[in-house]
């Protein structure tokens, strides 16, 4: 049985919609309180027993490997002024055990090319894709969002996506599945189609964020032409392999919050701020004095 041990992070892109923050950092690295986007995606692959991260960049994401590398100067002033627990945050951001590789996206061709350029160090291994502003937030008492998918993996053995449902005028954002009831909350994908017109669109079951797939994926990739928007489409290349291969969608257990809309940053911004343990009370307190109830 195959466990998932390789991850990617397609992070090549613009950022178009936070500009003008993003005109000289990644939409990856904007926080969500106190840790950057891509970090809360790290540690969700960390928290599903994944060992090799695979960063998909382009230019001006050099940020991101500044953040997962060694910042000696950083830690030297730490230990010298005696910070201590600052010290171990920084030395905390990834785990010695874990592996960051880094691959530059040639040309801005999609999120399937993006994903095809991970084949060299995927190779013939399944693996999972994260994108980072989708931030995952689980239910309480439940695993982080892929750890619930990678455990589902293991007894499956073949590709799952996250999905949940979206209004029908929104279809147009997402890939969107057709699919039947399997067990719960797990459905069985008869097809999927990239960004579909609301009144075409086969359901309002949409893939959010988070895939396992099979490296077969890639034979698939390779071949594809360009789809919607002149882009190569990962979800063009998971309805072909469907003819070989089962696929499953996922309804997680979990909150999404679209991280790459201004909105949906907001929401991720008050959930956590409301649940971590500096802020809590504070923004609570500032919430309620702006005649905002909020659930203690």
């Amino acid at each position: 049985m195959t466990k998932i041990r390789k991850a990617v992070f397609p992070v090549a892109g613009l950022g178009s919609r936070f500009l003008p923050a993003t005109k000289a950092q990644p939409k990856e690295m904007l926080p969500v309180v106190d840790k950057p986007l891509i970090q809360y995606a790290v540690e969700e692959a960390v928290a599903a027993g994944i060992t090799e991260m695979i960063f998909i960049t382009g230019r001006n994401k050099r940020a991101i490997e500044d953040h997962f590398d060694k910042a000696y100067e950083l830690e030297s002033e730490l230990a010298a002024a005696e910070k201590h627990e600052l010290l171990s945050l920084v030395q905390g951001v990834i785990p010695k055990s874990v592996t960051c590789i880094y691959i530059r996206q040639p040309a801005p061709l999609g999120l399937g090319h993006a994903v095809l350029c991970a084949r060299p160090v995927v190779r013939d291994e399944p693996f999972a894709v994260l994108l980072a502003d989708d931030f995952m937030h689980a239910e309480p008492g439940h695993k982080p969002v892929l750890a619930q998918m990678t455990d589902l993996y293991e007894y499956e053995q073949c590709s799952v996506l996250a999905v949940q449902n979206v209004p029908r005028e929104s279809t147009r954002q997402y890939g969107i599945v057709s699919a039947s009831s399997y067990r719960p909350d797990l459905e069985q994908v008869s097809g999927i189609v990239e960004k579909p017109h609301p009144d075409q669109a086969p359901s309002t079951l949409a893939v959010v964020g988070r895939y396992i797939l099979s490296p077969r994926v890639f034979d698939y990739l390779e071949n594809l032409p360009a789809g919607a928007g002149g882009e190569i489409q990962l979800t063009d290349s998971i309805a072909a392999m469907m003819a070989d291969e089962r696929v499953l969608a996922y309804r997680f257990a979990g909150q999404r919050f679209d991280c790459g809309s201004k909105l949906g940053y907001l929401k991720a911004m008050t959930c956590i701020g409301l649940q971590h343990a500096e802020t809590a009370d504070g923004y609570r307190a500032f919430l309620d004095g702006l005649g905002i109830k909020t659930a203690a």
